[in-house]
C-alpha cells in the first residue's frame, strides 16, 4: 500500500510539472508549432518570430509573422505581421477546443503580384485549400470539412485585421495602398470550433476579397505613372480572383 501511494504520488508530481512547464512555456510552444505546421499549411516559407502569452489572464502578443510567396512567385514575402495580440481564455485549454475571445493584427503588409489572371494571394488561398479540403456550407462563412484525425480546434469570438497596407506593382510604376478593415465574429463558435487550417481559410477569403477591392481603385493610379501593363495585369487578376468567390467579371470592352 506504502509502495502505491509512493508511485501515485510521484505520478502527481510528473502531471504538476507537466502542467508547470506548459504554463511556463507557453509561448515557446505556440512559436514552435506555427513554425512547424505553418508552411505545411501555406505550402510556402512561413515564420514566426515570438510569441509572449499568459497562462493567468490569457493575453499575448505574436511577433513577426512572416509568409513568403507560393511556387512560381518572387523571392519577397507575399506578407509581413507585425503584430498579433490575441486574448484567450484559459480555461478553454482544458476543453474540447480553445476559445479565443479576440485576434487584433495590426498594421500588415501584403505584397500583391499578378500575372495576366492569377496572383500570388489567389495562390496562397488555393494552397490553403487544398490542405484543408473540400467546403460545406456553415452560417455565412463556408467552413472547410474538417480533414482526418482529430487536430486542435479553435473558436474565435472576434477578429479584426486594422491598418493593413498593400504594396501594387513594380518599380517606379509602384504604389501603396490602404486595406480596408476585416473584420470578423463568432468565428468558429456555432460549430463547436474549427481547425487553424479551417480558420485561415475563412481570413485568407476575406483577405484576398479585400485586395482585390484595393488595388482596384489603385488601377488607375498606375496608368497615370505609365504602369499600363501592371494596371491591366491587376484588373485581369481581380476578375479573374471574382470568379473564385462568384462574382461577376465585367465585361471586355470590344475595339471599335
Amino acid at each position: 500500500m506504502k509502495k502505491l501511494l509512493i508511485v501515485l504520488a510521484l505520478l502527481a508530481l510528473l502531471v504538476v510539472g507537466a502542467i508547470v512547464y506548459v504554463s511556463m512555456n507557453l509561448g515557446d510552444i505556440v512559436t514552435a508549432g506555427v513554425n512547424k505546421y505553418g508552411p505545411q499549411l501555406t505550402q510556402t516559407k512561413l515564420t514566426l518570430a515570438s510569441a509572449k502569452i499568459s497562462p493567468l489572464s490569457g493575453e499575448g502578443t505574436l511577433t513577426n509573422l512572416v509568409i513568403g510567396n507560393p511556387k512560381g512567385w518572387s523571392e519577397n514575402d507575399l506578407a509581413s505581421l507585425g503584430k498579433i495580440h490575441v486574448n484567450i481564455v484559459p480555461s478553454s485549454l482544458r476543453g474540447d477546443h480553445i476559445v479565443i475571445n479576440e485576434v487584433v493584427i495590426e498594421a500588415p503588409v501584403f505584397n500583391y503580384e499578378t500575372k495576366i489572371v492569377s496572383s500570388n494571394v489567389a495562390d496562397l488561398l488555393k494552397n490553403i485549400e487544398q490542405a484543408v479540403g473540400p467546403t460545406k456550407p456553415a452560417g455565412d462563412n463556408k467552413v472547410p470539412a474538417p480533414a482526418t484525425g482529430t487536430p486542435t480546434k479553435f473558436a474565435v469570438k472576434k477578429f479584426r485585421l486594422l491598418d493593413g497596407k498593400v504594396r501594387v506593382g513594380v518599380g517606379p510604376a509602384a504604389t501603396t495602398v490602404a486595406l480596408p478593415a476585416i473584420e470578423i465574429d463568432e468565428l468558429g463558435t456555432q460549430e463547436g470550433g474549427v481547425t487553424a487550417a479551417q480558420a485561415a481559410s475563412i481570413v485568407m477569403k476575406q483577405v484576398v476579397g479585400k485586395i482585390v477591392g484595393a488595388t482596384t481603385g489603385a488601377a488607375s493610379d498606375l496608368l497615370k505613372t505609365g504602369g499600363a501593363a501592371s494596371a491591366e495585369g491587376i484588373k485581369k487578376a481581380g476578375d479573374a480572383i471574382k470568379g473564385l468567390f462568384g462574382g461577376k467579371k465585367e465585361p471586355e470592352k470590344k475595339a471599335p
